[in-house]
């Protein structure tokens, strides 16, 4: 995959104002995967966060202040996050929208925390980010995996129960998880899967697991992992003729997984909360990416909605300070781009419950 952002490991990469009349500035930091096959979700986080920056400068930054963005790679790494995390501190940032991968969130959270700095992530899933959160001011605007899992086997459930299901994960705590969760849910309702197993991640193509499913005659795969296995499993199903449905999940809500799977992906079915992109202020905010720019995914939205909520918390707030921060990120309600958030007292966003979704024609849309 080719990255749109150079990146250098260990050191910031990005640095980016916007003019304003406000005189002193405020430093804020966004990190994620730059490159390699996460790269286009941290491009995605790294627009959204350039956009509210330049949006909010606009309007005058916050408290009478101009934001700056500090933006970092994170390579998807725990030790690189670390790092990354100390050097944003040393940069005086009073908040991170970040990171992407949960090991680096989990993590650079430590970092954050002590340093008291308020961290929302657009993107963690995994239930310990915030569960296990070493102090009140983390935050996620993902949905949680515990929550997915469940959601994701009652459409299987629905749709498939009296058919041969297969469960398939990448092996990363976030598929396993995932996967363990669908299974459980599944066996709870007497159905009992024909195949349960992982895969390795970054083979060139799955033709054993391809095997592997026309022998056990599934007629349903639930995969458990990103987009670019869940490209080669479709493109390994049909070029064996096989009739067996894909399901995923959020991963799987970016324009790579079709680029990559091309029309192999048609009828591929995933779970996602409301798309956040079909919002009339997030069409008119993914609209303003240049052509040369990420592709507007919904970490685009996601990151400038996880800015636009820490901004209105410390304009309330009439301060940068975790503690009061966090009182109002945890207590009111946000306008956002998304529509209006508010957390639980476990810094989780009470989203709106899963949908379920299907690629058809290079886009996809609600089943």
């Amino acid at each position: 995959m080719k990255n749109r952002f150079s990146s250098i490991i260990f050191a910031l990469v990005l640095t980016w104002a916007s003019g304003s009349t406000a005189r002193a500035e405020i430093a804020i930091g966004v990190s994620g995967p730059l490159g390699g096959e996460f790269g286009v979700f941290g491009e995605q986080m790294v627009a959204g966060a350039q956009l509210a920056v330049e949006d909010i400068n606009a309007q005058g930054g916050v408290l009478g202040q101009a934001l700056r963005l500090e933006a970092a790679d994170d390579e998807c790494e725990t030790e690189t996050a670390v790092a990354v995390a100390n050097q944003m501190v040393g940069r005086d940032i009073r908040f991170m929208a970040g990171h992407f991968c949960f090991g680096p969130s989990i993590a650079a959270s430590e970092v954050y925390a002590k340093a008291g700095i308020v961290q929302i992530s657009p993107a963690t899933t995994q239930p310990r980010y915030t569960d296990g959160r070493p102090g009140p001011g983390v935050f996620r605007l993902a949905p949680r995996d515990d929550a997915q899992g469940p959601v994701a086997a009652g459409f299987l459930a629905d749709l498939f129960g009296g058919q041969r299901i297969a469960i398939v994960h990448d092996r990363s705590a976030y598929g396993k998880g995932l996967a363990d969760a669908v299974k459980a849910e599944l066996n709870s309702r007497d159905i009992r899967e024909v195949l349960f197993q992982g895969i390795d991640v970054g083979a060139d193509d799955y033709e054993g697991l391809v095997s592997t499913l026309q022998l056990q005659a599934a007629d349903v795969l639930f995969f458990a992992g990103y987009h670019p296995e869940a490209a080669k499993i479709v493109r390994g199903i049909a070029g064996r003729g096989l009739d067996v449905r894909l399901m995923g999940t959020d991963a799987l809500a970016t324009d790579e997984f079709w680029l990559l799977a091309a029309e192999e992906g048609e009828g591929t079915l995933f779970t996602l909360p409301p798309d956040p992109r079909r919002l009339p202020e997030a069409q008119a905010l993914l609209n303003r990416l240049p052509d040369t720019g990420p592709l507007p995914g919904p970490y685009v939205v996601k990151t400038y909605s996880a800015v636009q909520a820490w901004a209105e918390a410390v304009g309330r707030a009439g301060t940068t300070d975790l503690e009061p921060v966090g009182r109002v990120l945890a207590e009111a309600s946000l306008a956002s781009v998304m529509g209006p958030l508010a957390f639980d007292e476990n810094g989780d966003v009470t989203l709106p419950d899963f949908d379920l979704f299907v690629w058809r024609d290079g886009s996809y849309a609600p089943f």
